[in-house]
């Protein structure tokens, strides 16, 4: 696993071992990333929800994001996220928050452009959390939710005043654009 493009191409990220954390691949990411730019999005501040290796949040601040805030529950994946950040030069332009989630989102100052999440499969709070996220002002009317889950899941439709604007699948993993 890399960073794919923009200024910290090419460094490798580490993932925390034994955890069960699933990293995006670079293949999954680089069509992220496409397909926001082909919605005209730039994102320059971003969220990244069970960030694990930090790899979604680094590959936007590769890219020209001028703030990622990191939120990650695990103290080992943490330790893996600090690395990562450090190793790519861009620790400066990034926060780490470590907790809950769902405890997380009321104390964070929004909106964000671009909001990444990406929680474990089976875990079934994730509409909750995504009704949360404009309850607690973190998205508005410009911002994305990319939202990656498994094939076997079926995002809804809309929550909030969030739409589904696409989904792509690439193996199990599928990725679904809100907006």
């Amino acid at each position: 696993m890399r960073v794919i493009a923009g200024e910290a191409r090419g460094f490798p990220l580490k993932a925390p071992r034994g955890l069960g954390t699933r990293p995006t691949s670079d293949k999954v990411r680089g069509a992220i990333f496409s397909m926001l730019a082909s919605m005209g999005v730039q994102p320059e501040r971003v969220l990244d929800l069970y960030a694990g290796t930090g790899a979604l949040a680094i590959e936007a601040l590769s890219r020209g994001a001028t703030e990622a805030v990191l939120v990650e529950r695990s103290p080992a994946a943490c330790a893996v996220i600090r690395e990562n950040l450090a190793r790519t030069k861009l620790a400066a332009r990034a926060r780490l928050i470590q907790g809950d989630v769902e405890r997380v989102l009321p104390r964070l100052d929004g909106p964000f452009d671009v909001v990444f999440l990406d929680p474990p499969y089976a875990d079934e709070r994730v509409d909750a959390v995504l009704a949360a996220l404009d309850a607690h002002g973190i998205i508005n009317e410009r911002s994305v939710v990319v939202y990656e889950h498994s094939k076997r899941r079926q995002p809804p439709e809309a929550c909030g005043p969030l739409t589904r604007y696409l989904t792509r699948c690439h193996g199990d993993t599928c990725v679904t654009i809100y907006h």
